[in-house]
């Protein structure tokens, strides 16, 4: 394991007890003493995070200094990578409740360049999870004690990269222009024909070309294949503008997951990120009321990347043998997760719903008989 992975562990330099990352006061905190230490971010403070060339990436020629090693353990249920402290030996899987054994290997790869530091604490998170389970209405009142009784949460910092690249693209396709035409009519009005204008929609379609060229910047892709992409779309946006070049003191007292989609992987996602955008781009040059758009060819440049980690925190709780996994955005407090259903309370409101519908049909069924009508 390289130095700079070993552990995110940070003693106390006054009483010898782990420190961690406070997310209220942005610096690492004692729980033991109370201890303050603030994080230094040496010659990178203020300054921007380095972008990596994808294509040397992708030809295992990165700088040794941007690989590293760390302690990983798979989760046999849901195939989550974490990073273990050298002392763990068996937990459970943060993501899914699953108990792990942790393995000795170790997993080799690119260093993150930039970390979003947590900005909620746990007990911001869990309110937050509490008021969104407490708005669903048919959750069952056990699950939702549960919750809010439940253990602890994870803070787990989820890897993502970042892709930026410049395009240059040439398109051909057909401007629409609508216009109307008037037509005379024959209609039928209480049995008998007349004649009538109607305006009549028409488009006409002149060939047009031409060439678009955008540069994309972070353009965001998660690489995790351990929580669905529904819930981590869910958790969006994210505030990239206040990354932090990358310091393991940030992640003291949390988790980090390895990625499990490669780098290659991940910019075909991003390509088709890039091309959805780059289709609205060619329509908006195109113009006009409507558009075709025949064929865009699209020359990519510049490629680069950042492997990246963002703050969630995750909660993974078994309830009546079944797993409920709920994730807060830790900057934001957004909330996804798994929805519980309670068979009563839906069984109740449908009973509930039959029972004010007889009710009212009765009503209406006694007005109509006192005025001598019958349905």
């Amino acid at each position: 394991m390289s130095e700079d992975s070993a552990e995110h562990r940070f003693p106390c330099l006054q009483c010898g007890a782990d420190m961690r990352f406070d997310p209220n006061a942005g610096n690492l905190t004692c729980d033991h003493c109370g201890a303050v230490e603030e994080i230094d971010d040496g010659p990178w403070k203020g300054g921007a995070i380095k972008e990596l060339d994808f294509h040397r990436a992708l030809n295992a020629d990165l700088p040794e200094a941007e690989m590293e090693e760390t302690r990983i353990s798979k989760c046999p249920n849901c195939g989550a990578e974490v990073e273990f402290k050298g002392e763990d030996h068996a937990t459970e899987c943060p993501f899914c409740a699953t108990p792990v054994v942790i393995g000795t290997g170790t997993h080799r790869h690119i260093k993150p360049k930039g970390v979003l530091p947590f900005a909620l604490s746990e007990k911001d998170a869990r309110s937050a999870m509490s008021r969104w389970m407490g708005s669903l209405w048919f959750a069952p009142n056990g699950m939702k004690d549960y919750v809010r009784a439940g253990r602890r949460m994870q803070g787990i910092y989820v890897p993502y990269w970042t892709y930026d690249a410049d395009t240059k693209s040439s398109y051909r396709g057909e401007r629409g222009t609508v216009y109307y035409e008037t037509h005379t009519v024959r209609v039928m009005v209480d049995g008998k024909p007349q004649t009538r204008q109607q305006r009549v929609q028409k488009i006409r379609w002149t060939p047009k070309s031409g060439r678009v060229a955008r540069f994309f910047d972070d353009v965001l892709v998660l690489a995790s294949r351990s929580l669905p992409k529904a819930y981590t779309d869910a958790l969006a946006p994210w505030d990239l503008s206040a990354l932090e070049p990358y310091s393991p003191e940030y992640l003291a007292g949390f988790r980090a997951e390895g990625y499990a989609v490669t780098l290659e992987e991940g910019f075909v996602e991003a390509r088709d990120i890039m091309d959805r955008t780059i289709l609205r781009d060619v329509k908006f040059d195109i113009g006009g009321d409507r558009q075709r758009v025949h064929d865009i060819n699209t020359t990519v440049k510049d490629v680069t990347f950042k492997h990246i980690l963002l703050p969630v925190w995750l909660a993974a709780y078994k309830y009546r043998g079944k797993t409920y996994r709920f994730v807060v955005n830790a900057r934001t407090g957004a909330v996804k997760g798994d929805r519980p259903w309670s068979v009563w309370k839906i069984l109740f409101a449908a009973t509930l719903a039959a029972l004010l519908a007889a009710i009212i049909g009765y009503i209406v069924y006694l007005n109509g008989d006192s005025t001598g009508t019958r349905f």
